[in-house]
């Protein structure tokens, strides 16, 4: 079990999911401390999407209990939620703008300004029709739609799929201008770790579903690790 957070706005209290039988998370209990950027980092596989659908509300754990704010999941994500899925939740007959006006009409809290400034920033066009963008396209306009929702919780599942290899760090820190930590804690499930380490406060290491270790990247770059957060991994996990 990782440490107490101070005024945690996320808590896993032995939460154990199963998909017909076969376990995605086992007994997980863990507390992540608001106003963070907290990084859920593993291999694939290895159960980092069921702890965030978990915490989304998206899905109900098996066994164990799920707190957002104090407040126990039930099924359904709480307007104080933002998740970006790693699935395509699109409609592809839309233009980019139409289909930020869709969102703006959905979700109560949605700052329209800034998800213009998002698309534009992530060189996306206004006109261009859902369905002709690239697949990196898409992505990228996903993630300036949910960072466009001025929530308190924000679960982003593998937001630097839709990056440019070459400019994912910068991307990255550029879209820090976009958040609001004093009200907002920013958590990324990725494998892409070296791209987001610069970023991150906090980091928990999944592994067959399993945490294997949690620790404030502050903490891993004082031990000396001369990989970082990927030395601390392939330590954590016999790697």
């Amino acid at each position: 079990m990782t440490p107490p957070a101070p005024n945690p706005i996320v808590t896993f209290r032995h939460v154990t999911k199963l998909y017909t039988n076969v376990p995605g998370v086992t007994d997980l209990s863990f507390e992540w401390p608001a106003h963070r950027i907290i990084g859920v980092i593993g291999p694939n596989g290895g159960g980092k999407s069921t702890i965030l659908k978990l915490a989304s509300g998206l899905l109900h754990p098996t066994s164990g209990e799920v707190l957002v704010d104090g407040v126990p999941q039930n099924g359904r994500i709480r307007p104080e939620v933002a998740f970006l899925p790693d699935s395509d939740a699109l409609y592809p007959f839309y233009t980019v703008a139409e289909m930020t006006a869709f969102c703006g009409g959905v979700f109560p809290a949605f700052d329209t300004a800034r998800a213009r400034a998002l698309v534009d920033f992530l060189e996306l066009s206004p006109n261009t029709r859902v369905g002709a963008l690239s697949k990196g396209g898409k992505e990228r306009l996903k993630l300036a739609l949910t960072l466009a929702r001025p929530a308190s919780l924000v679960l982003l599942d593998e937001p630097l799929s839709g990056l440019d290899p070459l400019v994912r760090e910068s991307i990255v820190r550029g879209l820090l201008s976009f958040l609001d930590l004093e009200h907002q804690t920013i958590v990324l499930a990725t494998h892409e770790v070296a791209d987001v380490e610069p970023v991150l406060d906090e980091v928990v290491l999944v592994h067959r579903g399993r945490i294997q270790g949690a620790a404030s990247v502050e903490a891993i770059h004082a031990h000396g690790y001369r990989k970082g957060l990927v030395g601390w991994m392939a330590e954590a996990i016999g790697g």
